[in-house]
C-alpha cells in the first residue's frame, strides 16, 4: 500500500471513529453526513446510501434520531444495553467491563507509544480502537495488522452482529458495516 493510501485509511479510521461518537450538533451536521454519502456512494454502497437518505429525508429531526439510537443501543437500554461498544463485554469475558482484553489493548497501545488522554478511560473501547487503527495506518502498518488481528476482530464481529440485529435505525447498521469493510480491508 502506497502513502497516500495509508493517510487515506487513516483519514477512514478517524472518520469512523467519530461516527461511533454520540452525535454532537457540532460535527454531526450536513458536512459530515455529506462525506458519510459520499463514502457509500465511492463504494457502490447503492442500497446503504438511499436507506440512509431516505431517513434523513423522512426524520423531522435526523441528529435527534441518532442520539436516541445512539443512547439505546451503546448507552442505556431496558432491560440491558444492546450492543456495549467495548471488547471486553463481547470477547473471551463475562460481559463486564474492563476486562482481560481491555488490559491487553491498553499494554498494546503503550508498547506502541499511544496513552489514553484521560487515566480512566476504558481503552477497549471501539472509538478509541479506530482512533488508535488511524495512527497505525499513518506509522506503523505491521503493527496495525497485529492489533487487528489479536484485538480488534475478534470482539468486533460479535459486536457487529448485535447491532446488525438490534439497531432500529440504518446510520449505526451501515457504519458497523464500514468498520467491518474498512478493518477487513487492512488484514
Amino acid at each position: 500500500m502506497n502513502e497516500a493510501t495509508r493517510i487515506s485509511m487513516a483519514d477512514i479510521f478517524r472518520f469512523l471513529a467519530q461516527a461511533m461518537r454520540y452525535p454532537a450538533a457540532e460535527w454531526f451536521n450536513d458536512d459530515f453526513q455529506s462525506v458519510l454519502l459520499q463514502l457509500l456512494n465511492e463504494l457502490h454502497w447503492q442500497e446503504e446510501q438511499e436507506e440512509l437518505r431516505l431517513a434523513m429525508a423522512r426524520a423531522e429531526n435526523f441528529l435527534e434520531d441518532v442520539q436516541i439510537e445512539h443512547t439505546r443501543l451503546f448507552i442505556n437500554a431496558i432491560p440491558h444495553v444492546a450492543a456495549a461498544p467495548y471488547a471486553s463485554v463481547h470477547y473471551k469475558g463475562d460481559g463486564t467491563l474492563y476486562g482481560a482484553i481491555a488490559e491487553q489493548t491498553k499494554k498494546f497501545y503503550r508498547s506502541k507509544g499511544f496513552t489514553l488522554a484521560r487515566e480512566n478511560d476504558l481503552p477497549d473501547h471501539l472509538v478509541y480502537e479506530l482512533e488508535f487503527l488511524a495512527l497505525l495506518a499513518k506509522e506503523d502498518p505491521d503493527g496495525q495488522r497485529e492489533f487487528l488481528y489479536s484485538l480488534f476482530t475478534p470482539w468486533f464481529d460479535i459486536f457487529r452482529n448485535k447491532v446488525l440485529r438490534e439497531a432500529h435505525h440504518p446510520y449505526y447498521r451501515i457504519v458497523v458495516n464500514l468498520i467491518d469493510f474498512f478493518t477487513r480491508e487492512e488484514l
